[in-house]
Formats: C-alpha cells, sequence, structure tokens
C-alpha cells in the first residue's frame, strides 16, 4: 500500500511475528477480535527488509504490534525510525493464548493482533537507547555474578569430595590461601589439575566481574540523577545502578504506587465471593530490582535511622522479619518515585554514612578505572562530593503513608529535612 494514496485508509492493527531472520505479518481491519478480519498476510520475510517492507505495506496511521521477544525491541525501534508506530506486548500472557490444536507464524501473527484489539495483553515499555545499553550491561554483571557463584559452588564440592571441608574458596585468589590448600593433603597431579582448572575459572570470573562492577560505579559518579540516588538509606553505587537500568524514564510512573507495583513490591491480595486472602510478593513485578531493594532494606532494618527504627518497631508489632523488609523497601521505592521526580533538597554536606559509600564506590572503579579517567583518586573523590552537595536527595518520612486509591495531587508539598 502506497503512502501517497489520495483517501486515507480505516487505520488498521498489525500483528508481526518476528524471528531472528524473517517477520510474518497479519494486516487486521476491525475493531474488536470477533469481527475483525484479514486483510493480507505477508509470510516469512527476510527481517533485513523490514523498514522497506513497512513503507510500503503500512501507513502512519496503522499499529504495528509484535509479542516480546530476543529481538523485539531491535523491532520496534527500527519501525519507529520509519515513522511507524510499533508497541511490544507481553509474552506471558500472549503463550496462554496458543491453539492447542495447531500452530505457525501467520497463525501466531493474527493472534497478537487480536489479543490487542481485545486489550487483554500489557503493554511493555521500549526503553531508549541509553537505558537499553545500561540494562545490557546489568544484565553482563548479573550473569557473572551467577557464574562465579557456580565455579565456587563446584570447587567446593570437589574440596568436600576429597575431604576438604569448610576451606575459605572465596580466598582462593590468594597465592597464600592456594599453598594452604596444597598443603591440606596429598593430591595427585591429576586431582590438582582439576582444582587448578576451576581456579583459573574463578579469576577470569572475578576479573570480569571487577570490569563490570568499575563501569557501572564510574556510570553513577558521572550522573547526577544515579550519583543522588545514594543518598536514600540502603542504596548503594549497583542499586543505584539497577535503578536507572530498570526503571528508566521515570514519567511512564504517575504515582509511587504504579511504580512499588512494577517492582512488585505490594502484597498479592484476593478477595471473592466469601473469602478473603492476603499473601506476599513472591513470583511478581521486575524480581532483579526487587531483589536489590530487599537486601537494602535488610541493611537498613540493622541501623539506627528513622527508616530503621520504622522497621524494627513494625517488625516488634507483627513479628515476621520478611514483612517488615518488604515494608522497608516498600518506602525506599516511594523515596526513588520522589526522588526521580524532582522531589528534592540541596545537601549541605557530606554525613559519615554516604561518605562510607562513596569509599566502597571508588573501591569498585579501581585502579583501572581511574586509568581510564584519568583522574586521582582523591580529585575523583572531591568531586563526586560536589555532585551529591549540588543534586537531588529525598529525606524519607517513614510515617508517611502511601496513597493507596487516588494519586498524590500535583500541588504536594516538598519533602521535609531530616
Amino acid at each position: 500500500m502506497e503512502e501517497n494514496q489520495n483517501s486515507t485508509p480505516e487505520p488498521r492493527v498489525i500483528g508481526l511475528d518476528t524471528h531472528p531472520d524473517t517477520f510474518t505479518a497479519a494486516a487486521l481491519k476491525g475493531s474488536i477480535p470477533r469481527t475483525a478480519e484479514v486483510e493480507k498476510l505477508f509470510n516469512r520475510t527476510p527481517i533485513s527488509q523490514l523498514q522497506s517492507w513497512a513503507k510500503k505495506h503500512t501507513l502512519p496511521s496503522d499499529v504495528i504490534v509484535l509479542e516480546a521477544s530476543g529481538n523485539s525491541f531491535f523491532v520496534a525501534r527500527s519501525l519507529l525510525a520509519v515513522g511507524r508506530k510499533a508497541i511490544v506486548l507481553e509474552s506471558r500472557h500472549l503463550g496462554k493464548l496458543k491453539e492447542a490444536h495447531a500452530n505457525n507464524d501467520k497463525i501466531s501473527a493474527v493472534r497478537i493482533a487480536k489479543a490487542y484489539l481485545a486489550g487483554t495483553a500489557k503493554e511493555v515499555w521500549i526503553p531508549d537507547p541509553k537505558t537499553q545499553e545500561r540494562r545490557d550491561w546489568f544484565l553482563a554483571f548479573k550473569k557473572v555474578v551467577k557464574r562465579t557463584t557456580q565455579i565456587n559452588n563446584r570447587l567446593e564440592s570437589y574440596l568436600s569430595d576429597h575431604g576438604v571441608r569448610e576451606f575459605p574458596v572465596e580466598k582462593l585468589q590468594e597465592e597464600q590461601t592456594q599453598k594452604e590448600l596444597k598443603a591440606k593433603r596429598e593430591w595427585t597431579s591429576r586431582q590438582w589439575q582439576v582444582v587448578s582448572g576451576l581456579l583459573m575459572e574463578m579469576r577470569h570470573a572475578e576479573e570480569q566481574r571487577a570490569h563490570w562492577l568499575s563501569l557501572m560505579s564510574q556510570e553513577v559518579m558521572e550522573d547526577p540523577v544515579l550519583l543522588s540516588l545514594m543518598r536514600i538509606c540502603g542504596i548503594r553505587d549497583i542499586i543505584a545502578f539497577a535503578i536507572g537500568a530498570i526503571i528508566g524514564d521515570i514519567s511512564r510512573f504517575a504515582t509511587p504506587k504504579k511504580l512499588v507495583n512494577y517492582l512488585g513490591l505490594a502484597p498479592a491480595f484476593s478477595d471473592s465471593g466469601e473469602g478473603e486472602w492476603t499473601g506476599g510478593v513472591r513470583g511478581q513485578g521486575r524480581r532483579d530490582l526487587k531483589s536489590l531493594l530487599i537486601q537494602g532494606a535488610q541493611a537498613v532494618l540493622k541501623t539506627k535511622t528513622p527508616m530503621g527504627k520504622w522497621g524494627q518497631k513494625l517488625f516488634r508489632r507483627k513479628k515476621q522479619w520478611s514483612l517488615a523488609v518488604v515494608a522497608v523497601a516498600r518506602k525506599m521505592a516511594v523515596a526513588i518515585w520522589y526522588l526521580l521526580h524532582g522531589k528534592w533538597a540541596e545537601v549541605k554536606e557530606v554525613d559519615v554514612k554516604l561518605d562510607g559509600k562513596i569509599t566502597k564506590m571508588l573501591g569498585h572503579v579501581g585502579p583501572a578505572g581511574f586509568e581510564a579517567l584519568n583522574k586521582p583518586r582523591l580529585q575523583v573523590r572531591k568531586e563526586v562530593k560536589e555532585r551529591l552537595k549540588s543534586g537531588r536527595t529525598y529525606y524519607l518520612n517513614p510515617n508517611k503513608k502511601m496513597p493507596l486509591a487516588k494519586p498524590a495531587p500535583s500541588t504536594e508539598p516538598a519533602p521535609q529535612g531530616a
């Protein structure tokens, strides 16, 4: 369909079933799934022809929808680049709509378009390029952390199988610790070769982990908004980076409650018929960032800060540690929303605890990071403190309740200082 037609055709919904090398498209006319008719099908078109296909066969008024998959964001950005409206739908619901008796790319394309018309599939936010790159970094860091844990477990298991118990595996990067391990028993040459191989894997994983830690810490230092997140009790450089990578554009969350729900920190509940049930927060939301906030909340509960005391009081009343931890994490999410929305005040001085966070972050940057920055450590430390003073902060009032039904009014007063 050419773009220069005189008459303006009725807007269509085009379902796109994408693969790494090809895509199948189904153009539907109609406003509801039951009456929508398939106008045209394009089967297994090369993905390299996506933009030329969109210019030739679609109009700016058409809505192109696709299922979230490995290359869905790339496809969506490619369509947006040529002036087409592209929407990515959550894959969890679409997977449940598959035909039990038959399935192919054409059926999938039609199913995706009808799911959009029915309004049953949630729309997935398409990250901007900067946020996507940060997500790629964070994913690489998560993978190498997981790999490090796996190697440590394998090494502990191998040592245990040969009678070496409760040995400090995490210190085996030190030469002295390796000598102590070798002296623990009479190793055969083949056995020690296995240990040496695992140690080589461990060194490589630790080098990668240090590499990503350095890059993420440098990113936090250079970004005033990410750096300001460290003002919130329980948030250090890695969590601050994860917030920037996963949340991205905070304007997509109109209220703190929407951010809390996105992270999966709101308790599940069921109120149907005569029964009523309230549950926990497992299996919902962004588990990657939620787990980091929960780790931060556990640290907060061990402090004498206002938020720590609030959480301890809640624990004494409810007698449930996990409930208090999640409640503190939920308060942290509210603080993140306010801070990222610009509800901030200047910091007049860097306190001892924040100074400790800066020290930890500079340790993550490491010598290679300072060499890349071409600045000495003391100069970087001074610059970071100045950015924190001129940046934004948010002092969370632990006794302030989050609105549950109505969004916060736009005239909400600025947060008060500590």
